[in-house]
């Protein structure tokens, strides 16, 4: 039990001697406090967030816009991935639902987005098997290199978001 302990939650030299010695809770509670005191700060200085749209539900791809927005404003940079049905976002003519309160649609949101100077791409299979072409997207957003997206994703620092 006393090894499980330890390589269940990685334990450094003294919090394994303090479970060795029989104090096992002591430093279960010292992790746990630790842990937290940790956690906050890496998650603030995280200056990146990845912003995955996948779903062809309209409220589902507002909220990733509103909530993709909303990190922009605190600073930090976004990249949007449009994905599957998800991709339809970027494409010149689509119509989407007016959603209140913002009285906006999500790609007017997506649109802002791309003018205040996030990165905006469709996924590279998604022209292919869509019947769109480069031309049908909005000005502004690219076509995904899937070389360039692993890259990017296994960023330190990097949040990624799937809606």
């Amino acid at each position: 039990m006393t090894e499980t302990i330890i390589n269940a939650f990685n334990l450094p030299d003294a919090m394994t001697n303090l479970v060795k010695a029989g104090h096992t809770l002591v430093a279960l509670v010292l992790v746990i406090i630790l842990g937290a005191a940790t956690a906050g700060p890496a998650q603030a200085e995280s200056t990146d967030v990845f912003t995955v749209v996948t779903s062809g539900d309209s409220e589902t791809q507002m909220m990733a816009m509103v909530l993709s927005n909303q990190m922009l404003n605190r600073g930090v940079t976004v990249r949007v991935l449009l994905c599957s049905e998800g991709g339809r976002l970027g494409v010149e003519g689509e119509l989407f639902p007016v959603f209140d309160p913002a009285e906006r649609t999500p790609q007017q949101l997506l649109q802002r987005l791309i003018a205040e100077g996030a990165t905006v791409e469709v996924c590279a299979i998604f022209l292919p098997n869509s019947g769109y072409d480069e031309g049908n997207l909005l000005e502004g957003i690219g076509v995904a290199a899937p070389g360039d997206v692993a890259d990017y994703m296994l960023g330190e620092g990097v949040r990624y978001f799937t809606f």
